[in-house]
């Protein structure tokens, strides 16, 4: 995607949405609509150290005729060095491939007795296809510069330089108010990019949309801190961290106006962004029979075998019919694998002595899955329909609801990645959001406002999980909640801030039972995230971008009576 040579002369390159959990407070929605509404071009999601919004934000972009940058803000520890970020852009799929195994190996190696991180020999070996920043407000060079002296800075940009030659740039930023300018660390770093011929480029912390968001970000800060809003001791929110309009950049960096056209460089340089792809299973292939073949084999196995234990309400024909049909519809769809799949590590739970549910949900309206054991309802005795499951004219991807013992379901995982290789298989990554009640608590708690005043509130919130109603709908439909901001101050500031934060993601956690399953390691296709107390890789990408990707969800649902 070009660029149009018309389009005004900064990109921003710094954005923390919401996926920068109890962080950032952009939604990617807030981001494209900028981007229209100014005529910028192209845009950057940069959350810190994961890529848990990338997919949704190359698809949206996409849609609307922006051009998407994906990178991280990853965190650098280093023991020689004052620990900071460095900002990594993917130029192309190369580096969005090593962008993805950097924030995966964070994870799953860096984390187990300290924060997501990566070290310089992580960086040293992944940091081709990539673009480097490393200033901005928490920043590797930022960091040493403020906290030990230049000579670490200069040891630091001289590794950043080695590793990526002409992608690598001194960042400077600036703030609306002149008087809080570090102009000792900005001069620094104008020497060193005419001295060592490093360009410049300017950038903003942009964490909110505009400047009316600027409490609810400081009050969404205090909350993720757990400190109250007028604790002096804590992290705060930056008036200036909104997304200013191009123009207003330009203006900042009037005297430096290619640090601005450098913004732009950048985002030619970049051109990558991710595409929806077809399912991919792995292939069960043993040679002398592929998997279409092999379903049908052990289908037709496996029914024979449910003649011969059990009595069936029609006649066998009418079976081998509707068995060749469902088998026509699978292959013609390219699920073979799945239901292969889901058979074996149902058996293998069975011949171990795991408790196994019969099936419920669409799933057991299949005539295959009955035969295979997947199921233990014969659908054509109950009139249950296979095209709930599978319609080729409504493309749809299979979905068992499989319930196992709860005491014993990790068995059965472990059994599946042993089976198809650790690095193959993930649990799903699910997103908690702030909900109108708890919204307003944690609002009124960061405040300070009397716990009963604000639990008398909460309660007049109608609680129907069904149809639940938002803050704002709240407001617009109740008198009395009217009157009460119109009356009390501190109410209408509540109700301000707590609307403000409504929806925004808060925190991450691991789906109840999805898991998918690669015919190839996971971390080249998807980046992985790893729970605090877990071993177990998840993937970083909720379900529904997870199957846009190209993998198949399956569901490993744990029962305890």
């Amino acid at each position: 995607m070009l660029l149009k040579t018309n389009s005004k002369k900064f990109i921003h390159l710094r954005n923390y949405t919401q996926y920068s959990l109890s962080k950032g407070a952009l939604r990617i929605s807030d981001i494209v609509d900028f981007c229209k509404e100014n005529n910028s071009p192209a845009s950057a999601i940069t959350d810190f150290n994961n890529l848990f919004g990338c997919m949704q934000f190359s698809l949206t972009c996409k849609e609307n005729g922006i051009q998407p940058i994906i990178g991280c803000n990853l965190f650098l520890v280093d023991e020689n060095y004052e620990s900071g970020y460095v900002l990594l852009l993917a130029k192309n799929k190369i580096g969005y491939v090593n962008l993805s195994k950097l924030v995966s190996s964070s994870y799953l190696d860096n984390s187990k007795d300290s924060n997501p991180h990566i070290k310089f020999d992580n960086l040293e070996y992944s940091s081709k296809g990539l673009i480097c920043l490393a200033g901005g407000e928490l920043g590797l060079v930022t960091k040493n510069f403020r906290e030990n002296n230049p000579i670490k800075s200069n040891g630091i940009i001289q590794k950043l330089v080695k590793y990526f030659n002409d992608d690598f740039f001194i960042e400077i930023q600036r703030k609306n108010d002149e008087n809080s300018r570090d102009l000792g660390y900005e001069n620094y770093l104008l020497n060193l990019s005419i001295k060592q011929k490093i360009p410049i480029v300017a950038t903003n912390e942009n964490y909110f949309l505009d400047k009316k968001f600027y409490n609810s970000h400081d009050a969404l800060l205090s909350i993720s801190q757990q400190k109250y809003i007028d604790t002096e001791d804590r992290i705060k929110s930056n008036v200036d961290s909104y997304l200013k309009d191009p123009d207003e950049m330009c203006e900042l960096f009037s005297d430096l106006p290619q640090a601005c056209l450098n913004s732009l460089s950048i985002a030619k340089k970049c051109c990558f962004f991710l595409n929806e792809k077809e399912p991919s299973l792995p292939k069960l292939v043993t040679g002398r029979i592929n998997e279409n073949d092999m379903l049908r084999e052990k289908s037709l196995d496996g029914l024979k075998k449910r003649f011969n234990q059990i009595r069936v309400c029609e006649d066998e024909t009418i079976y081998i019919k509707r068995l060749n049909f469902e088998l026509d519809i699978i292959v013609s769809m390219g699920y073979s694998s799945y239901f292969l799949i889901v058979a074996d590590f149902i058996s293998w739970a069975k011949k171990n002595q795991i408790p196994v549910g019969p099936g419920r949900g669409s799933g057991a309206g299949s005539l295959v899955a009955w035969s295979l054991s997947i199921t233990n309802l014969d659908p054509i005795r109950f009139g249950l329909l296979f095209e709930r499951f599978l319609n080729p004219e409504r493309i749809s991807l299979p979905d068992f609801d499989i319930d196992f013992c709860n005491e014993r379901r990790d068995d059965v995982i472990r059994y599946v990645q042993r089976k198809y290789g650790k690095s193959n298989v993930a649990q799903i990554i699910t997103f908690g959001s702030f909900q109108a009640r708890a919204a307003l608590r944690d609002v009124g708690r960061v405040l300070q406002l009397p716990l009963n005043q604000v639990d008398e509130i909460c309660k007049m919130i109608p609680n129907n999980p069904a149809q639940p109603i938002s803050l704002k709908e709240f407001v617009k439909d109740n008198d009395k909640i009217k009157k009460i901001l119109r009356d009390d101050l501190n109410i209408k500031k509540l109700f301000k801030i707590s609307i403000d934060l409504e929806g925004l993601l808060r925190h991450a956690s691991t789906h109840a039972a999805g898991i998918v399953i690669s015919d190839k390691p996971l971390a080249g296709i998807i980046p992985l995230y790893k729970e605090p107390k877990s071993d177990f890789p998840v993937t970083q990408f909720s379900m529904k971008y997870v199957e846009k990707i190209g993998l198949i969800k399956f569901d490993f649902l744990g029962l305890k009576t």
